[in-house]
């Protein structure tokens, strides 16, 4: 075949490409070359950022200090995603983590002082403070999917009322431990790795075999999309609605108890402050649409990994530190653009018209 028949089809094969990798739904590919490019970004900033090193028997350098220090978000996340994939939101996670830590430091500390009870014992102390989670995701899914109230207003509730809850659960100090136990949730280490990193990875295949390999998954997905054809179709959406609220509880208790393991203490104050946005922003950027509907978890967690790559990025760079936040809101507007499909396609126009 001559040269000058196979031109056009050349062009055409090539132009297919370009159209299937800038305007195709590619999310997967742009997320995690957005989290590639941030963690080359820092490599380039911080010559040693890929260096990791055994001390003390714990492995210790950046890229384990990202996996260590997203596990809270991404556990956050995780409870995020199915949320808003019922087209609901949970602003009460930050305080949720503050009153769950205030519960587990308080508790602990009470077996500490000599408290024999069951109930103060280092595991059945884990157990209760779950279980508190899972009664302020309750509270919640009461309060949206019963109540018919909006989740932006009734998660919002908690997220005002729960700093007060733990402030009165540790009657506005800050208390410590001791105990190696719970300690353990937070700053524990297994095979060089740190313990939260498995907590948190552990949590996303325990739900992610749920919502995928079971039916929970699409019914969720819904409940988000239409939860009144839903109910006609046989669907409870609320008993769903209530599922993925206590869920987002639980991932809530465990990374409040990931922050208080992490300083031996619980800060009522400052505890899980403004995570709820850092969730809300991973799963956004993992591409679960706030409209609800369909969702993806391994990029909710991609999206975890990006904040925490970003902020540990700016950390070892030298920039003033009161331009971090700055920094931050506008790497993470790049990342959302990189990931729409109508501003590829208005960039790459020229790139389409010359193929």
């Amino acid at each position: 075949m001559s040269e000058q028949l196979m031109t056009p089809i050349k062009n055409r094969i090539a132009n297919i490409k370009v159209n299937n990798l800038f305007s195709g739904d590619s999310r997967v590919l742009w997320t995690v070359l957005a989290l590639i490019l941030i963690l080359v970004v820092n490599r380039l900033i911080s010559p040693n950022f890929f260096t990791i090193r055994m001390v003390n028997g714990r492995l210790t350098g950046s890229l384990i200090n990202i996996l260590d220090g997203a596990s809270p978000i991404m556990l956050l996340a995780i409870g995020m995603t199915l949320v808003i994939a019922t087209k609901g939101v949970d602003l009460s996670v930050g305080a949720v983590m503050a009153i769950s830590a205030a519960v587990a430091v308080v508790f602990i500390r009470r077996y500490e002082n000599g408290a024999d009870e069951i109930i103060y014992k280092p595991l059945f102390v884990i157990l209760i403070t779950l279980g508190v989670g899972a009664l302020c995701g309750l509270w919640n899914g009461v309060l949206v999917a019963i109540l018919d109230i909006q989740p932006i207003i009734a998660t919002l509730i908690l997220m005002v009322a729960g700093r007060g809850v733990a402030q009165m659960i540790t009657k506005g100090q800050s208390p410590t431990f001791t105990n190696e136990t719970l300690a353990y949730i937070g700053r524990g280490v297994l095979l060089g790795v740190p313990f939260p990193v498995y907590l948190s990875l552990i949590v996303f295949l325990v739900v992610y075999l749920l919502v995928r390999w079971t039916a929970i998954g699409m019914l969720i997905e819904s409940v988000g999309v239409n939860a009144r054809a839903s109910y006609y179709t046989g669907i409870n959406a609320t008993l769903i609605k209530l599922f993925v609220y206590v869920l987002s509880g639980m991932c809530a208790a465990m990374a409040g108890m990931i922050v208080a393991g992490e300083v031996k203490s619980a800060d009522p104050h400052k505890a899980g402050e403004w995570s709820e946005l850092d969730a809300i922003l991973a799963v956004s950027i993992g591409g679960t649409l706030l409209s609800g509907g369909r969702f993806n978890l391994g990029l909710s967690v991609v999206g975890a990994l990006i904040i925490q790559s970003l902020l540990t990025g700016l950390y070892v760079s030298k920039l003033h530190p009161t331009a971090n936040l700055v920094v931050k809101a506008i790497v993470v507007l790049l990342v959302l653009l990189l990931q729409s499909k109508e501003f590829r396609q208005y960039i790459t126009q020229p790139v389409r018209r010359k193929t």
